[in-house]
């Protein structure tokens, strides 16, 4: 899975795979700002099925994070 959210954090930000790492912070690390979280959280619902809800967001700090998230809502690795 984390595979999977690389590629899609990549995608949606526009920066290089071998940039991201599990500890890696979106808006520190990838300078994430409020409107790329949102489109990336969309992202995320599409390709999991998952619904991020909006006050989940602003727990979502690090790539970790979504994966936490993720497999806290039943996704499979």
């Amino acid at each position: 899975m984390l595979e999977k959210v690389i590629t899609i954090i990549a995608d949606t930000l526009a920066v290089d795979e071998e940039n991201i790492e599990a500890k890696t912070s979106l808006k520190g690390d990838l300078e994430a700002d409020s409107l790329d979280l949102v489109e990336l959280v969309m992202n995320l619902e599409d390709e999991f099925g998952v619904k991020i809800e909006e006050g989940e967001i602003a727990n979502i700090i690090t790539v970790q994070d979504i994966l936490d998230y993720l497999k806290a809502q039943g996704v499979e690795a």
